[in-house]
């Protein structure tokens, strides 16, 4: 596991302390590859390619084995006592399992560790906005970029956040794109007492 600082900008007033697990590159093909983190995330996300259920169980285990490794350290290295855990949602309103098997794997490790709050949904999404990674190819779908604020306008984010510790968990990390500042931003402005980042990957060709 690796530590960063996700940095003040316009879209986050202060400095989050950040994990990742291993760098992400965007080109290559690496994503075709099996069991890098290229293709583990690319998998879950089961947007562009329809894997099989065989395909996403296994991406799903190679997850959890990362998340065991990584969550408990991340309690050390912090001092922290617990942690309530969530996840960045994702562009739609509602998805199937099949394509929600990201969350549920953090969601099932969560329960597991030591050390972590009971799973909570804090984000409850009531508008969908256009995917990020495939917009660039024209493919992101339906409604506008994320943009300042974008959390505040399309989820409802739970009362439960206010005064927690969080841990904020997404599968990829790519500075300048400004989401997981906003939902970081977002978290605080809830009420929360602090916010802890972790990324499986975090994207090399924007660093």
């Amino acid at each position: 596991m690796n530590s960063f600082t996700i940095e003040p900008n316009e879209y986050l007033t202060q400095n989050i302390q950040a994990f990742y697990h291993s760098d992400y590159s965007g080109g290559g093909g690496q994503w075709r590859v099996q069991g890098t983190i290229e293709n583990i995330i690319c998998t879950l996300k089961n947007d562009i390619t329809t894997y099989t259920d065989d395909v996403l169980q296994n991406a799903s285990r190679q997850l959890a084995t990362i998340l065991l490794t990584d969550l408990p350290q991340i309690l050390r290295v912090t001092r922290k006592n617990n942690l309530t855990a969530c996840v960045i949602p994702r562009a739609k309103v509602n998805y199937s399992l099949n394509h929600s098997l990201f969350r549920k794997t953090v969601s099932d490790i969560i329960n597991r560790l030591n050390g972590f709050d009971q799973w909570y949904k804090f984000y409850c999404k009531t508008y969908r906005h256009k995917t990020t990674h495939r917009a660039r190819w024209g493919h992101g779908g339906n409604g506008n970029m994320p943009l300042s604020q974008h959390y505040k306008d399309t989820c409802r984010i739970s009362n439960e956040v206010i005064g927690k510790d969080i841990l904020l968990i997404d599968d990829l990390y790519t500075r300048t794109i400004d989401i997981d500042e906003d939902a970081i931003q977002a978290l605080f402005d809830k009420g929360a007492n602090s916010v802890i980042f972790y990324a499986v990957g975090k994207t090399l060709s924007k660093n």
